[in-house]
């Protein structure tokens, strides 16, 4: 989908930027962070899950600076690509997206050696997220 659909859908809407609220946003990013480092490699699809909510996170806030406010996570891929002009990265966000979906909703099962690389690629784009913020 990209940014013309996503905005003809509503799942793409011009908003004022809330200081307070991407403040807060930072702060909750920061925690699931913190929660998926603080456990065990044998909950792999928890630690997975709650790095996917904290870059998600981040990109609501940076869709936020943009003024911004976006209801799908599809439209998170086109914003990357469209409005921040980062291919590379609305590609990647694409792949963890699928990769949430699959482990939450379809009981997909991903071994350690995956997983490892995965935390390690959703980790380093966080950072990547970071810096554009």
């Amino acid at each position: 989908m990209d940014m013309v659909n996503c905005k003809k859908s509503g799942f793409v809407k011009k908003v004022t930027t809330d200081r307070n609220k991407i403040i807060a946003l930072l702060k909750s990013a920061q925690r699931k962070e913190e929660a998926s480092n603080s456990l065990p490699l044998s909950f792999i699809d928890s630690k997975i899950t709650l790095l996917y909510d904290s870059l998600r996170i981040l990109l609501e806030v940076l869709a936020l600076k943009n003024s911004l406010k976006i209801y799908n996570h599809e439209c998170y891929t086109a914003f990357l690509k469209e409005i921040i002009n980062e291919s590379r990265l609305g590609d990647e966000f694409d792949k963890f997206r699928k990769l949430r979906n699959a482990l939450n909703y379809y009981g997909k099962e991903i071994n350690v050696k995956e997983a490892q690389a995965v935390l390690i690629r959703m980790k380093n784009f966080i950072k990547r997220i970071r810096e554009l913020n």
